[in-house]
């Protein structure tokens, strides 16, 4: 039997991608329908903001403890987050959580390990990106750490805050993260992590000027795979 999955939604629209793409990596792999039991537990996003806003981390982790919790007693197996900029809080949390969780970093640097490369770009919300949920993963694995100059970093959260959150994809805002990530690959990037769960709404497959590390289907695919063990 496939374990439960449990999904700690934070964004609406980034919690419906993860949801429709494990079902999609899991209809791939075994055939049409078939999927594992899912459930999706979803706070308000402003909860978390107001705590974000605040520098405050350890309540943020409650805040994913809290759901956590709940996706336990609904019967899921272990958790995962499709937000990246919350794994600052997940190691805080880790060892008082009912069951396990995947850790999203974890799972983008193994990937760009496997396929070679050595300095990845990684492109999120301000909080992410001056965080130390990618650079700790990635140096873990060897791999050079590359976030966008002060004003490009600017630039993607506010892509990602004010458009991509509510749903809101336009084509200046692709022209402006596909400008971005060309600036990265003059940095010398090999590949760049798109390290916000919306991000892949907006740099679709094969359109980037460097390989791309879709950290949304990178977690559906190891969910599923981990639904399976």
């Amino acid at each position: 039997m496939a374990k439960h999955i449990g999904i700690v939604a934070v964004s609406y629209e980034g919690a419906a991608l993860c949801y429709r793409s494990i079902c999609a990596e899991a209809s791939r792999s075994l055939g049409d329908h078939q999927h594992p039991e899912i459930t999706l537990h979803n706070l308000c996003l402003s909860d978390y903001m107001n705590r974000i806003w605040q520098n405050d981390w350890d309540g943020v982790g409650e805040l994913m403890l809290g759901s956590a919790r709940k996706l336990a007693g609904a019967g899921a197996e272990f958790v995962v987050c499709p937000c990246n900029s919350v794994h600052e809080a997940l190691p805080s949390i880790r060892g008082r959580s009912p069951i396990p969780w995947l850790h999203l970093g974890d799972i983008v640097a193994r990937e760009a390990l496997e396929a070679g490369y050595k300095k990845v770009g990684v492109l999120g919300t301000n909080y992410l990106m001056k965080s130390q949920v990618y650079a700790q993963s990635l140096g873990n694995a060897g791999i050079e750490y590359v976030t966008p100059d002060e004003a490009d970093r600017n630039r993607v959260d506010r892509v990602i805050m004010v458009e991509l959150v509510d749903g809101l994809i336009t084509d200046d805002a692709r022209t402006t993260v596909h400008g971005v990530i060309e600036r990265l690959a003059r940095r010398g990037c090999d590949a760049v992590a798109l390290g916000c769960t919306e991000l892949p709404l907006l740099v679709r497959a094969g359109e980037s000027v460097i390989p791309t590390l879709d950290s949304t289907r990178l977690l559906a695919r190891a969910a599923v795979t981990a639904s399976f063990r």
